[in-house]
């Protein structure tokens, strides 16, 4: 019986017995993966389970039929006697099995399964055809009531020129929980939101975008202004939607967003008052300009490349961290256009100190650690999982990892002195190295114990020459590079809007599309047009009308509808945080650890704490706050969840109570200068909030403030209370 025919036979579930021996590879593997027997929590992890250990998620169909045919007359696989084969019983649960139930014996698996092992468990021929392409139908779709469920249909394309439907045999996963998917790929709504379905067969997998709207045959789309092509991208999306923007933020937001996004700074009273009486059209528009030219604007942004490039003391010592940081926020500073900036970090060699952008193999010390944070910084690719077994949720196979990676063996470091506090710990180094690149292949694939042969990841080969790194810029930072352009553009978009285009950040996969990705090709082409320069980017970003939206979602929002309708709110992250209170309350920020620094942001890296050298008050608030410890070249140590700590921290903690105490700090010089009551209230109001008090905020705190002899105690109470407003904390 030709294959097609059997798979229509199997699909329609009307035979109950297969007259010739299924495929292997097309019938049988992908039963295995649907049943979940492949998977990382059963056969498929790297021990298997129960004395059976088959590839994951059956990215190697050739050693799993090794695994199970064998064999053939075995308790595992009988071909005599198909039905006590525990392969049979066990996913049926005639026999032990610690997995349940996956086969019933009345199911067409269970009989597929059967038959291949009544007909001798063969594989399949060497000219059998193989799969070559997988379309799903819809690809996306939004959906209202009452058109949920969604059935989905599935077709492999052969190369024989053959397609089949395989809808009953692919395997289907859900981003989220807001729907369900059945094995016959029907996809139901649990809730109004949006979720992508990783339809799989075989090696292959297509992602389906659907979003489930709530009833809502009234709505109508407000006339709202774009401000430039990222709203045209964005509304057009909330119009298919149903989902209305949020109105324009207010100016106070609107100083305080752009202000903490671009600088990571609040903006000071002055600043502040001459924002709020401006009345021209574009003070916006000029608001973002002056930011993107202030000093803060390069240590913001220059603090952003130091956690991602791991600019930290235990591996790259003080000095080696001082002359990176340096150099990053020189290149901020200048706008070292993005492609110039990752080039000089893959291709500088020579000494730590006076090549600073040398450091950034310093920290890299091994090939495989190399190639993956490289693959995940500039082209936002997570390659680890290929270094054991087939990415299961990407196209990288283990031969583009190994090959990859060989791109960076033979880097040598000749360390000059190393003063290191722990001789018992390897990873940390104090003091000059010089850097080489050189021809050594070192580093072995363990499936052959053989040196990979260099090449680009999914491109093309490169020479084991030392030049190979400038070969390896020349592709990476390519103007035509399908990723590294947009992934410079979603970090961009997650730093101001929270959430990336594509979510996480570095995690760019044909299973994990853009949630928008008209909008990302626009941007990443206009960003190569303005040469691979941060600033425009940024100006564009800012001036559109969705980055001014207001975090009110409004009466119209649906449940589990975002798309950038609406601003999001996050609480200050650490370093903004520690300067806006400092700021706030008039005391210098000193780190007895960095003296050459007055402010969170402009700090060169992360120390490297012993029991000699412990962290101050400042550098403990930090950490509290989730400043990372650059261990790794992730986007995700960064975090702003809150904490019972952090809540300690701010209400009772020694740093607070020493700015609210200090001698000299602005409450001091307020008294000094015998300034009123309305006086004293405008002033924290405008240092605190960037705002006036508002007249019933006035009328109550004032006569807290009218007694002299409890004046001063009365201010420390007014500034700890906005201190810890929501107002202060969050970033809206």
């Amino acid at each position: 019986m030709p294959l097609l025919l059997r798979m229509a036979l199997l699909a329609a579930a009307t035979s109950s017995t297969i007259a010739a021996a299924p495929s292997f590879r097309h019938e049988i593997m992908p039963l295995l993966s649907r049943s979940g027997c492949n998977t990382g929590a059963c056969h498929g992890s790297a021990n298997g389970k129960g004395n059976l250990k088959l590839s994951l998620r059956g990215e190697n169909p050739e050693a799993d039929f090794l695994t199970l045919a064998s064999n053939r007359q075995s308790s595992r696989l009988n071909t005599a006697d198909p039905l006590k084969s525990l392969l049979l019983r066990k996913p049926a649960n005639l026999a032990s099995h610690e997995g349940g139930k996956r086969l019933p014996p009345d199911s067409d698996g269970f009989r597929l399964l059967e038959s291949w092992i009544r007909e001798g468990a063969p594989d399949d021929p060497p000219d059998a055809p193989t799969l070559t392409n997988l379309s799903v139908s819809p690809p996306e779709r939004i959906v209202e009531p009452p058109d949920s469920p969604i059935p989905l249909s599935v077709t492999a394309s052969f190369s024989d020129g053959s397609s089949r439907d395989v809808t009953r045999a692919a395997v289907y996963e859900l981003s989220n929980l807001i729907a369900s998917v059945s094995p016959d790929g029907i996809v139901s709504a649990r809730q109004p939101g949006e979720t992508t379905v990783v339809v799989r067969f075989e090696f292959l997998q297509r992602p389906v975008s659907l979003a489930f709207l709530p009833s809502n045959p009234d709505f109508s789309f407000p006339d709202t202004p774009e401000f430039n092509f990222v709203d045209q991208h964005i509304f057009r999306r909330l119009r298919q939607l149903k989902t209305a923007p949020a109105p324009l933020c207010d100016d106070t937001t609107f100083l305080r967003r752009a202000s903490l996004d671009l600088t990571g700074q609040l903006p000071d009273r002055a600043t502040a008052e001459r924002f709020a009486s401006d009345t021209a059209p574009d003070k916006r528009a000029r608001l973002v300009d002056q930011l993107l030219l202030s000093p803060a604007f390069a240590d913001w942004w220059s603090l952003k490349w130091a956690d991602l490039l791991r600019l930290e003391e235990r591996v790259m010592d003080p000095t080696g961290t001082r002359a990176m940081h340096q150099w990053l926020r020189n290149a901020v500073a200048s706008d070292l256009p993005a492609n110039l900036l990752v080039r000089a970090l893959l291709t500088t060699d020579g000494s730590s100190y006076q090549n600073p952008a040398a450091n950034y193999w310093r920290v890299l010390r091994d090939p495989s650690l190399r190639a993956e944070a490289t693959a995940q910084l500039f082209l936002g690719t997570r390659i680890g999982c290929a270094r054991c077994h087939n990415h299961p949720f990407d196209r990288w196979t283990q031969d583009d990892y190994y090959r990859f990676a060989a791109i960076f063996d033979g880097i040598g470091y000749d360390i000059l002195s190393n003063r290191r506090r722990d001789d018992n710990d390897r990873m940390e180094f104090a003091g000059e190295q010089v850097i080489s690149f050189n021809a050594k292949r070192e580093l072995r694939d363990p499936r052959r114990d053989a040196s990979p042969l260099p090449a680009a990841l999914g491109g093309q080969p490169l020479p084991t020459s030392p030049n190979r790194l400038h070969l390896l810029a020349d592709w990476l930072t390519a103007p035509d590079h399908p990723l590294f352009a947009k992934v410079q553009v979603n970090r961009a978009w997650a730093a101001l809007f929270t959430r990336g285009l594509v979510d996480p950040v570095d995690d760019f996969r044909m299973t994990n599309p853009a949630s928008h990705p008209a909008l990302l090709d626009a941007l990443a082409s206009q960003f190569v047009s303005d040469g691979f320069q941060l600033r425009p980017l940024l100006r564009i970003l800012t001036n559109s009308r969705t980055y001014q939206l207001s975090s009110d979602p409004g009466p119209a929002a649906p449940n589990g509808i975002h798309a950038f309708s609406r601003a999001s709110i996050r609480r200050l992250p650490a370093e903004a945080l520690l300067d806006a209170a400092h700021l706030a309350l008039g005391v210098p920020l000193d780190f007895r650890n960095f003296p050459d620094s007055h402010s969170a942001i402009s700090l060169p890296g992360a120390r490297f704490i012993t029991k000699s050298k412990r962290a101050d008050a400042a550098e403990a608030f930090l950490k509290e706050f989730g400043k990372p410890p650059r261990a790794t070249s992730c986007d995700c140590e960064r975090t702003t969840e809150s904490s019972l700590a952090q809540v300690f921290s701010l209400t009772s903690g020694p740093l607070v109570d020493r700015l609210l105490r200090h001698k000299d700090n602005h409450l001091s010089k307020l008294l000094k200068d015998h300034a009123s009551p309305d006086a004293i209230l405008d002033d924290l109001f405008w240092r605190f909030l960037s705002r006036p008090p508002s007249p019933p905020e006035r009328d109550r705190l004032l006569p807290l403030l009218a007694d002299p002899s409890s004046r001063r105690p009365a201010m420390e109470d007014l500034a700890w209370s906005l201190l810890n407003t929501k107002e202060f904390l969050l970033r809206r």
